[in-house]
């Protein structure tokens, strides 16, 4: 029996089944590439669904690490570390906001969030405006696993397994500027939007629909929350994906990429939302230690004086061109998109979609499929050409091979007497 073999009974036996898994063991990781078990690389276009922001064994992480976990690795935020005024400083600087919350978990972080806009429609009912606590979020949406989170994710199957959820979530139609005015009203304490839908295929606001929320939500107090847990941190380009739209939050989330690897969450806010929480409020055990901090310091240094922002605009831009390119060859790609490595290509077949992500990871590269038909690319900020050039080839292959079978039984079953028209 395999090592392989032997973790997957070992699993079968003991854990909870919350994933189907792929049959590969990883053992280790090093730049692009993630190591299998038998030493083999696979060239890694999801990064740990967008965490790994800086590749594998990064010396920057692992002399952060090394240096912080031989002095403190957590205490409770009870007392000060040295750590957290930092990162909330650099956060802040990089977002326009001013304050600062840190959790474990990108989930964590969306809870906060909407536990900081219910109270702050408190606080202004208190002062004598009429504001509800009715959330609008939008179709395709993702925000999480725990119950408020889920509760604010539009696809039914993260929902419906735990029913009831959380009241006072209402969808809107994704940039739909008549659904949206429609909607809201008085008895709406905030929107909650992603610049960027991760989970819901890669798919931009328009520029249209985030001024129309911007502008709803100023004329009753009510807030505009900007989920950045996967678009955020510089993965367009970026630190945030807003900025590409002129337009400021008064709520924002970060997490994956930010402690390079390790759990960290951020909810960052204006000073006014900030006055709804007091001492006792919202908490965590884990959320701000130092350790993680301090990773994330090392990360967003090393992001700015590498210039990756800026080498992720530029990867990603030949990233779609060739996409694009591979498109005018192969008609089932039917759409590419996205803003510097969170990037689309968009399928006319779920199957093909399924087909590929397996037919890929047998050539070692590894990609991701989300809303059944759109292939994700979220690689790791180092990402080069020539590792695009590797991924096209790839996908080269598995289109040409794919028409060729469909082809195939085709002509089977018109030689067994159906039609080639269906």
């Amino acid at each position: 029996m395999t090592k392989l073999e032997e973790i997957q009974a070992a699993e079968a036996r003991l854990l909870i089944h919350t994933y189907d898994r792929f049959p590969v063991l990883f053992v280790a990781g090093e730049d692009v590439h993630l190591i299998d078990e038998n030493g083999d690389r696979y060239l890694d276009l999801l990064s740990g669904i967008g965490v790994n922001a800086l590749g594998y064994r990064n010396k920057v992480i692992e002399e952060a690490i090394a240096k912080q976990s031989c002095t403190l690795i957590n205490a409770s935020n009870y007392y000060f570390n040295d750590k957290q005024a930092g990162l909330a400083e650099r956060l802040t600087e990089r977002t326009g906001m001013d304050r600062a919350y840190f959790s474990n978990s990108g989930t964590e972080a969306v809870e906060a969030a909407l536990k900081l806009a219910r109270a702050h429609a408190g606080v202004l009912r208190e002062e004598g405006r009429e504001i509800g606590t009715k959330f609008l979020v939008l179709e395709q949406s993702f925000h999480g696993r725990t119950f408020g989170s889920i509760s604010a994710t539009h696809k039914e199957k993260y929902r419906l397994p735990f029913a009831p959820v959380v009241p006072g979530f209402e969808f809107v139609n994704f940039n739909d500027v008549d659904d949206l005015r429609a909607k809201f009203s008085n008895e709406v304490c905030a929107i909650l939007l992603e610049a960027f839908q991760g989970e819901g295929g890669v798919r931009p606001l328009s520029q249209e629909f985030f001024a129309e929320a911007r502008a709803l939500a100023d004329s009753t107090g009510a807030l505009v929350i900007v989920d950045e847990i996967q678009a955020g941190m510089g993965r367009t380009g970026k630190w945030c994906a807003y900025q590409y739209y002129g337009i400021q939050p008064d709520i924002t989330m970060l997490a994956k990429p930010l402690a390079g690897g390790l759990p960290m969450g951020a909810t960052l806010c204006t000073n006014e939302v900030a006055r709804a929480f007091h001492a006792g409020m919202h908490g965590t055990t884990f959320g701000g230690g130092p350790l993680a901090c301090a990773v994330a310091i090392a990360v967003i240094d090393a992001i700015e004086e590498n210039h990756l922002l800026e080498h992720v605009v530029e990867v990603g831009e030949y990233f779609q061109e060739q996409l694009r390119s591979l498109a005018e060859r192969h008609a089932c790609i039917i759409d590419v998109r996205g803003k510097g490595l969170m990037i689309a290509a968009e399928l006319n077949s779920a199957d093909l979609a399924k087909h590929a992500v397996t037919a890929m990871l047998k050539r070692h590269v590894i990609i991701n499929c989300t809303s059944d038909t759109v292939l994700r690319f979220l690689p790791p900020y180092i990402f080069e050409r020539a590792h695009v050039d590797t991924t096209i080839a790839a996908l080269e292959a598995v289109f040409t091979e794919y028409a060729s079978a469909a082809g195939a039984d085709q002509a089977v079953a018109v030689a067994a007497g159906g039609t080639s028209h269906g």
